[in-house]
């Protein structure tokens, strides 16, 4: 990336960082500081599959007509029942606070935190299996894609756009949506630009936008690198959580970026709250809440936390899901007539947190 890049895309991030804090009335507002007792829902299936990643929920006005409706929340095992991790094969379907079995794939899956509910009526989930649960059988996976009766209708394996998808997000725009994967065998973060209809999923574009974060396999996780994907829309900002530098990074023009422009800009280092940052959301009142690993900066007194903070890097609040390590994973917000909607799992029990926070509290 040249100088005159480097100055124009910093300068279009501090710009961005501004708006953000000016025009976000609530801007220091903490979600996670008002969070009362939760909605816990186990999220194990019939076949017993464990360890809970993906979490979303499916947005207003999804199609009618199939086994989904709009607030329902899903969530992807990455476990089997014998807990071998890149194994689980089904996604859990909770409806209020009753959980069901919305779907149930073949083999051995791995369906990981990389999981969306698009406009167009399709449920998008990552694939990153192993055969054994350790990261020396972890295989490059693949997208799956499903429709609102989980009927598989795509499946995608790109080993130079998709390798190691361990989390995703997505920009959706109703028939074309811009998917991007944080892959942990490489370090890299990758776009997919998606043709989508209720019944047809198909690529216009693959490209790699932004890579050398570190990644390493681990005995615990599984794998440690690039995790958490946030995209802010309206900025056109890609926020992501490294793991291994145990750091939050912004991309600038993420959606219209067409080459590899490095590791972005580091907007977030915490040594005493972050602990290995992992999945990330950008909440309602516009700031990011990062889950923690525990394999990274260990403090046994801070297991299992969530962790809130600003776009311009100023710690907010934390709550941990369980007073145990390894608890926290995939996280997901919504928000709906004056009700914003947090759902965290705690993937030590395989249940699901669900809090409900009035606008205003």
């Amino acid at each position: 990336m040249n100088n005159q890049l480097i100055n124009k895309t910093a300068a279009f991030l501090g710009a961005a960082v501004l708006l953000a804090s000016a025009a976000n009335g609530q801007q220091l507002n903490s979600i996670l500081g008002n969070l009362g007792a939760p909605v816990t829902v186990s999220t194990v299936p019939s076949n017993g599959d464990v360890n809970p990643y993906g979490v979303a929920f499916v947005p207003r006005h999804f199609p009618t007509g199939g086994m989904l409706n709009p607030g329902d929340i899903l969530v992807a095992n990455f476990n089997n029942s014998k807990n071998l991790q890149g194994t689980g094969t089904t996604i859990t379907r909770i409806e209020g606070s009753t959980p069901s079995l919305f779907y149930q794939g073949k083999g051995s899956l791995g369906l990981s935190t990389g999981l969306a509910v698009l406009k167009a009526g399709v449920v998008l989930v990552a694939n990153f299996p192993t055969s054994d649960g350790t990261s020396a059988t972890a295989q490059a996976g693949s997208l799956i894609a499903l429709d609102k009766n989980a009927n598989v209708i795509w499946t995608h394996p790109d080993s130079n756009n998709i390798n190691g998808p361990w989390d995703f997000t997505v920009n959706d725009r109703g028939d074309f949506v811009q998917v991007f994967i944080s892959n942990v065998l490489n370090g890299t973060i990758t776009r997919l630009d998606l043709s989508v209809s209720e019944t047809k999923v198909s690529v216009e574009k693959a490209l790699t936008i932004s890579s050398g974060y570190g990644h390493r396999g681990d005995p615990v996780a599984l794998e440690v690198g690039p995790t958490g994907l946030a995209f802010d829309s309206a900025r056109d900002i890609l926020y992501v959580s490294a793991s291994s530098e145990n750091a939050i990074y912004a991309i600038p023009n993420a959606s219209q970026i067409g080459a590899d422009g490095g590791m972005g800009y580091r907007i977030y280092q915490d040594q005493k709250h972050l602990h290995g940052a992992l999945a990330m959301t950008l909440a309602p009142n516009g700031h990011l809440i990062v889950s923690n690993s525990d394999v990274v900066n260990v403090d046994q007194t801070q297991n299992s936390e969530l962790v809130e903070f600003t776009v311009d890097g100023q710690f907010v609040s934390e709550y941990s899901v369980d007073p145990a390590a390894g608890g926290a994973f995939g996280l997901a917000t919504m928000y709906h007539d004056g009700v914003m909607t947090l759902a965290a799992v705690d993937d030590n029990t395989s249940s699901l947190l669900i809090w409900t926070i009035p606008a205003g509290q």
